[in-house]
C-alpha cells in the first residue's frame, strides 16, 4: 500500500519529529540509559509508527530508530533529520494552472 502525503500529513509529521526530538532533549536524564529506558523505547516506537502511518515507509527511519538505542544519541535530533529526509519534495501545494484561454476569430 502506498501512502501519498497530503502536506498536512507531511506537516504532521515534521511536528511529530521534532515534538519527539526535543522531549528527549528536555527529558535528557529520564531518556539517557538509551536502550535501558523504557520511556525512550516506547516513545521511539510511537514515534516510529506514527510517522510511518503518515507519510508511509521510508527507509531512513530505520537507522533513526537504531541510532536512539545508543545512550546520548538521544541529543541529535535524528527523528527530524529522518522525516525532513523521507519528505523532502513531497507533500508540496502545487500552483493551480491558469485556465487556457479561448481564443475565437473576430467577426466581421
Amino acid at each position: 500500500m502506498q501512502i501519498e502525503p497530503t502536506p498536512g500529513r507531511v506537516k504532521a509529521a515534521r511536528m511529530i519529529a521534532v515534538a519527539a526530538d526535543l522531549i528527549q532533549l528536555g527529558g535528557f536524564p529520564v531518556f539517557l540509559p538509551g536502550w535501558a529506558s523504557p520511556a525512550d523505547d516506547v516513545l521511539d516506537v510511537a514515534v516510529g509508527v506514527a510517522l510511518t502511518w503518515l507519510v508511509g515507509w521510508h527507509w531512513s527511519f530505520l537507522p533513526s530508530f537504531v541510532a536512539e538505542l545508543v545512550p546520548g544519541m538521544d541529543l541529535i535530533p535524528t527523528w527530524t533529520a529522518a522525516v525532513l529526509f523521507a519528505t523532502r519534495g513531497k507533500g508540496a501545494v502545487e500552483p493551480e494552472a491558469e485556465p487556457m484561454k479561448v481564443i475565437t476569430p473576430e467577426k466581421r
